[in-house]
């Protein structure tokens, strides 16, 4: 067994507006700073082998504080970049039906293989389809490098919710159950074929949930 600490990067301005991402690089808040140290704080004393991030910053940030406590270089993986949601990066959700109702109202039907409206550089997106296959062969393939070992994988929601469905065996259409929270550990086996869920949403290291899942109120694959 591989054990996989799944963590969600800290805080960001966006975040906290519920401003969608996706490939935007978007730094840390100073609030998901301070989440990204008491996470790092938590872990201090549990040992790593491996330590990867997403290339985004958000992710890099808060990857870094738990390197640093544990004396350990962070290994970067775009693999483990979220989704990208094509024109819909950079506007608010409440923006979305007024802007994209058709799109929108797709995306809500949970059709594994929509994508979006093209952004400014022409990028469509990727389906959840093709966004569960990159992520979960991602972490998949360095579960394998340290077979036996425990690794943290510091990502982000989208890739902690395709990872959650892959361990229940959820179908991708089914509707979001979690709440994802930033800066929460999140506990995965791996057995050499499969994924396998120990524990969610551990944020017990946090003082406040203020804000910490853009999607609460909306809770959407």
């Amino acid at each position: 067994m591989t054990e996989i600490l799944l963590i969600r990067h800290g805080e960001t301005a966006w975040n906290a507006i519920k401003k969608l991402q996706g490939h935007l690089d978007i730094p840390l808040n100073a609030e998901g700073t301070r989440q990204a140290k008491a996470l790092a704080a938590a872990l201090e004393n549990e040992k790593l082998d491996a330590i990867f991030s997403s290339d985004l910053q958000r992710a890099v940030q808060t990857a870094g504080e738990i390197a640093r406590l544990q004396g350990l270089s962070t290994r970067i993986d775009a693999n483990l970049r979220e989704r990208c949601f094509g024109g819909f990066e950079g506007m608010l959700y409440s923006e979305l039906p007024l802007r994209y109702p058709e799109a929108y109202a797709t995306w809500r039907s949970h059709d594994p293989d929509s994508q979006f409206p093209p952004s400014s550089a022409n990028n469509v997106g990727e389906s959840i389809r093709q966004f569960q296959q990159r992520t979960v062969t991602a972490i998949s393939h360095h579960a394998r490098q340290f077979a036996g070992k425990k690794i943290a994988i510091v990502a982000h929601g989208g890739v902690l919710e395709c990872a959650y469905r892959a361990a229940k065996n959820l179908a991708l259409n089914a509707p979001r159950e979690i709440t994802i929270f930033n800066a929460s550990i999140n506990r995965f086996h791996w057995d050499g074929e499969s994924l396998s869920l120990l524990q969610w949403g551990d944020i017990s290291h946090l003082e406040t949930t203020a804000a910490l899942d853009e999607f609460n109120q909306d809770k959407v694959a």
